[in-house]
């Protein structure tokens, strides 16, 4: 007698589908918010920069700038990962996403306020507090509610849906930037400040802390960690940096996965996320060669930029939810190793070759599916190398201390843009191939990864 295998979302109920739609949702408006910055940051600079007086903005400045502000921005992300990561673990996975999703909705909010170069650059790094911590006890809480079988799945899916968020905040960029070729901000003054689309993206931020009204009426905390944190003889070694490095296994893992998660972060901060950027130089040297306003260029770049997220998004939906399926088959570490080299080839030829308006469609893409791919392994993987105890606090420091040194990667680049090859029409293109290598710090760990293909979460 035939028996069709079940699909893992056969084994949901009706509240594992509510916990992965509120943590799917979370950090959905997380990567929203972050792509609202990604999207911003040059029109950003360009204007506040400007805002000093008597300053003469050059492109290698705003490149250079663009840089410091991203860099500033992954402190942030890794100072909070550090910390709410411990506290998802002490206090509970569900009130912390909370608390987090508040912090980065209100201070995007507070990045339309800006006056300069100085207070943006702050309002970004409180940004990445709540933006670092919602990460790790998102993908707990999944990996702990859900069925061993269905678990890597979900958590695929988890982080395959992120792209909406990106997606959701290019339509924006688009939407805006054809209001704002058309004229529709022009001469519009608000408290003194001039109204730019950039500055409406971020008040537009604010908007994923209604979610915390759901997550308070209804969210409950995993079993697993409720049996953990009220176990007398585990309690006092919830959340603990020593408690985990204390182990030599559990050190090993953290290392491991500290230099997986550099490798993909620097290559999509330091690197991917600097392609709009890439873009706004090819789309800005053609826009002068027609007569159009200061507003209408301003309005079409931000249209084409938009849709060149879009597409790179689209991509990296199916990158992120294609390591779930492959590693479900190969393992982990084949993925892992697949994934990191065709990140590194498919980077380098976009910042090599892409010149045209047409390449939008196909190259980024591409890139897309591969650099993203990486993150999909990340939400997968970390959460099974550590035990319910340390589960946050494992998977926030892979994710997020690599940030401190990974900060380094978006003002290298930008030095490199801005600095280095200043001298060169091509500046940013040799600034990215250059930089693609760091790739290959991924491939060079994995021999040391254990592979956690069909085991169960550690307790």
């Amino acid at each position: 007698m035939n028996h069709t295998p079940h699909r893992w979302y056969h084994e949901l109920t009706r509240y594992h589908w509510f916990v992965l739609i509120v943590a799917a949702l979370g950090w959905l408006f997380d990567t929203m918010d972050q792509q609202l910055f990604v999207l911003a940051r040059v029109p950003a600079m360009r204007e506040l920069l400007a805002a000093t007086p008597g300053a003469k903005v050059e492109k290698a400045q705003v490149d250079f700038y663009a840089g410091v502000t991203t860099s500033i921005f992954l402190l942030g992300w890794a100072s909070g990962g550090l910390f709410f990561g411990v506290l998802g673990d002490r206090i509970g996975r569900v009130r912390t996403m909370l608390i987090t999703i508040l912090i980065y909705s209100f201070c995007t909010g507070l990045s339309a306020i800006s006056r300069g170069f100085w207070d943006f650059a702050f309002y970004r790094f409180l940004t990445g507090l709540g933006v670092g911590g919602e990460f790790a006890v998102g993908v707990s809480l999944v990996a702990e509610v859900m069925p061993d079988r269905a678990r890597p799945f979900a958590l695929g899916l988890l982080q395959a849906l992120s792209a909406v968020g990106n997606i959701t905040a290019a339509l924006l960029s688009i939407w805006l930037g054809h209001l704002e070729a058309a004229g529709a901000f022009q001469d519009l003054v608000v408290f003194s400040t001039p109204v730019k689309a950039w500055r409406i993206m971020f008040v537009i931020g604010v908007l994923p802390a209604l979610l915390v009204i759901l997550i308070r009426r209804k969210l409950k905390e995993p079993e697993r960690w409720e049996a953990t944190a009220h176990s007398g003889v585990v309690k006092q070694r919830l959340g603990s940096y020593a408690e985990l490095f204390s182990d030599p296994v559990l050190r090993k893992r953290a290392i491991v996965g500290l230099v997986l998660a550099f490798s993909g972060v620097v290559g999509l901060w330091g690197i991917g996320f600097f392609t709009p950027d890439l873009f706004d130089g090819v789309l800005r040297a053609s826009y002068a060669k027609q007569d159009m306003t200061p507003a209408e260029v301003d309005g079409n770049v931000a249209f084409w930029k938009g849709m060149l997220s879009v597409m790179l998004n689209l991509g990296a939906a199916m990158g992120i939810y294609s390591f779930a399926m492959v590693s479900h088959h190969f393992g982990r570490k084949p993925t892992f190793a697949i994934a990191f080299i065709a990140a590194a080839a498919s980077t380098a030829a976009v910042f090599w070759y892409f010149k045209e308006f047409n390449q939008v469609f196909w190259m980024i893409p591409i890139m897309g599916f591969c650099q993203l791919s990486l993150f999909g392994g990340y939400a997968i993987y970390f959460p099974e190398l550590f035990p319910t105890r340390l589960r946050s606090t494992g998977t926030s420091f892979c994710y997020n201390v690599g940030r401190f040194v990974a900060a380094t990667g978006p003002l290298a680049q930008g030095a490199l843009a801005g600095l280095l090859f200043a001298g060169s029409e091509h500046a940013i293109r040799y600034a990215g191939v250059t930089m693609c290598s760091v790739f290959l710090l991924g491939l060079l760990a994995l021999p040391f990864a254990p592979e956690t293909r069909g085991k169960p979460l550690p307790e």
